[in-house]
């Protein structure tokens, strides 16, 4: 992709709690380039809490059509159900985790909203992605930049343990939303965050460590809302970066532990009552999550007082007399945790252990990934822990990686939560940032091969055309954990099995395996099938010259005719209906 034609880079980081933008001019780049624009501060609305992002919600109205994105979105729904008419309306909050934990991704998979009616999860995703879109060039176009959208290269964010399906979906999202596809890259979360931090100047403490340094190993730890997502870099020639070890993470990002609050709510008021809160007064409920969303960030273990909320006392007390027939401070008296929480008008006062315990499996989790990257033989060499993302923020968390991890030294850079959308920005000026990675599945082609009795099993024997054959052979185009310079082209060639063929499926699997033999072995799975239509009929079987584009973030294919030597269109499509 050339970057030519483009006047500046734009990046979007759409995340599981909150999603924004960055950007900057390639002129600034070339001179200066940590001048890079965050998006201006959204307003939350009442409360006047200022933020550089805005949280990932979509408010829709009863025709479909998009109404507000983040606060606005938040703030407008809240009133909608003041005002009763919340039925005439569809909003979706925290929602991108859905591609993450859902193994079966579709085009025409369902989201559900807060009450429970269904959307196509494809226009929530696009509705979202264009009002980020809008938001910008808004923004350009009032600063009389003089910016249009078609000299705009755009870069999506996406987590890098995600599977090559998901990726796909934000892509499609993106492109339908109106991004031009040749000017649209996905970057991985993580390596972003990584290519900032080649900019950044390290503080005091950290002096003796530069990640300029050419040889230098250190992983990088990106959590964020919903994901925990690790690799290792290494610094080489050209101020490169070669992954060292996969993408490795898990689903413990900073809403696993917001879960687990609101789990410990479920336990003293009942789930019916927190349901219906939910539904009946969502501010009342949005007021809940933005103050514990407030408190975990400030949390200190080794201070002992407690940590204190504002909380929707009156509300609550209503609903505790309503559904459970005890006003609300009976109720925390009557639990379990009857010491360790204390009412005081209206706020709510925990013990700081009693909060420490609901980060536990969380940070346990982050620790756990952590300790299992480090075990491999390609790890040896680390040194630093660069941690990025909004939970990296978190007091209590750092501490307890400090005390797991004493030997290392731990970096956390100003605005860890801004990382990975800066980081993009870079990467879309200079998407060779990244020299080599790690591939995280084995990568095949269904083929048939001539029968050999010694080679193959007899199951796999069939015949074609009257030739006896082997079918269901996994084809190997490259291997988990190779290491795969970016951009390598791997060139395999098939051949139509009949004559006549006036068009060819390529069925592509994928393996957690090394070397499997077979595409039906534990461990393969079908990736996709991309089909090449010939532009003529041939009565001969005719070969087909296929390469593979491996070592960028997405896969790429194409196709040529051997007999007409005519390159032939092969569009790898991941999303099945």
């Amino acid at each position: 992709m050339e970057n030519s034609n483009c006047m500046m880079v734009a990046a979007l980081d759409f995340g599981t709690t909150y999603s924004g933008y960055a950007f900057s001019f390639r002129n600034d780049f070339e001179t200066e380039p940590l001048k890079i624009q965050a998006n201006p501060v959204w307003m939350t609305g009442s409360s006047q809490f200022m933020s550089l992002k805005t949280p990932t919600c979509l408010l829709l109205d009863k025709d479909q059509k998009f109404v507000a994105f983040g606060f606005q979105a938040e703030n407008m729904y809240a009133e909608c159900v003041l005002d009763n008419v919340q039925d005439d309306f569809y909003y979706f909050h925290r929602f991108k985790m859905y591609l993450h934990s859902n193994k079966n991704i579709t085009s025409t998979m369902v989201l559900e909203d807060i009450t429970g009616k269904t959307l196509s999860a494809f226009d929530v995703f696009k509705l979202s992605i264009k009002a980020l879109v809008n938001h910008l060039l808004e923004t350009l176009d009032k600063r009389g930049t003089g910016v249009k959208h078609d000299e705009v290269k755009w870069v999506l964010t996406v987590p890098a343990i995600w599977t090559d399906t998901a990726k796909q979906f934000m892509r499609s999202s993106a492109e339908e939303a109106g991004i031009n596809p040749d000017k649209l890259i996905l970057s991985l979360e993580p390596e972003a965050a990584s290519i900032l931090c080649q900019y950044l100047p390290i503080t005091k403490s950290e002096m003796g460590f530069t990640v300029s340094k050419i040889g230098t190993e250190y992983m990088v730890v990106d959590l964020g809302g919903g994901t925990a997502d690790i690799t290792v870099h290494q610094k080489v020639e050209n101020d490169q970066l070669k992954e060292k070890h996969r993408a490795t993470g898990n689903n413990c990002g900073g809403t696993s532990v917001d879960s687990r609050f609101f789990i410990l709510l479920e336990k003293i008021f009942g789930k019916q009552l927190m349901e219906s809160l939910k539904k009946e007064d969502p501010l009342a409920y949005l007021d809940i999550e933005r103050g514990f969303e407030a408190a975990k960030r400030n949390i200190d273990p080794n201070n002992k007082v407690k940590v204190t909320m504002t909380f929707p006392f009156t509300t609550l007390d209503k609903l505790c007399k309503e559904i459970n027939k005890q006003g609300l401070e009976t109720l925390v008296k009557a639990s379990d945790y009857a010491n360790e929480i204390k009412l005081h008008g209206d706020k709510i006062r925990f013990d700081v252990g009693l909060i420490v315990k609901l980060f536990k499996p969380s940070i346990d989790s982050v620790i756990s990934l952590m300790k299992e990257v480090l075990s491999s033989k390609n790890t040896k060499g680390v040194t630093h822990f660069l941690m990025v993302g909004g939970f990296s923020e978190c007091n209590l968390l750092q501490n307890e990686i400090r005390k797991s991890f004493p030997g290392k030294r731990i970096i956390v850079p100003k605005d860890a939560g801004l990382s990975v959308l800066k980081g993009a920005v870079l990467f879309g000026h200079r998407p060779d940032y990244i020299k080599s990675r790690i591939m995280p599945r084995t990568y095949g082609v269904m083929t048939s091969l001539p029968y050999d009795p010694r080679k193959f099993d007899k199951k796999y024997r069939v015949l074609m055309d009257g030739e006896e054959r082997c079918d269901k052979i996994f084809s190997l185009i490259a291997s988990v954990d190779d290491s795969v310079e970016a951009g390598t082209k791997v060139e395999k060639s098939y051949f139509t099995p009949l004559p006549n063929q006036e068009k060819m499926d390529f069925n592509v699997y994928v393996s957690t395996e090394a070397n499997p033999c077979y595409v039906d072995e534990e461990g393969c799975k079908h990736l996709c099938t991309p089909t090449i239509e010939f532009p003529d009929i041939c009565p001969d079987k005719r070969w087909v010259d296929v390469e593979f584009e491996l070592g960028n973030t997405e896969i790429k294919m194409t196709a040529k005719d051997r007999k007409s030597g005519k390159e032939i269109k092969a569009q790898i499509n991941l999303l099945h209906p």
